[in-house]
């Protein structure tokens, strides 16, 4: 049950990151930069479904930024694993 619990409280952590994240995305004006860090956030969280999330958006979204290009590294190292 305990494992449940912490489970949980993971995914809604995550959630409520996620919201805040697009909502600061409105006010500031790097949003590739802001992309790629919680990005690598997500992965040194464990969440890595998300962090793939993130780095494709960027690379969708920003493809010619030097994020983009470290997205698409990130993303080469954890389809490897």
């Amino acid at each position: 049950m305990r494992s449940r619990i912490d489970t949980t409280r993971k995914a809604l952590g995550s959630l409520l990151l996620t919201i805040l994240t697009f909502v600061l995305w409105g006010c500031t004006g790097d949003k590739p930069k802001e992309m790629l860090e919680t990005a690598e956030f997500e992965e040194r969280q464990m969440n890595l479904p998300h962090a793939k999330q993130l780095y494709e958006d960027l690379v969708r979204l920003y493809p010619t930024t030097r994020e983009a290009d470290i997205a698409r590294s990130r993303l080469s190292a954890l389809n490897r694993d």
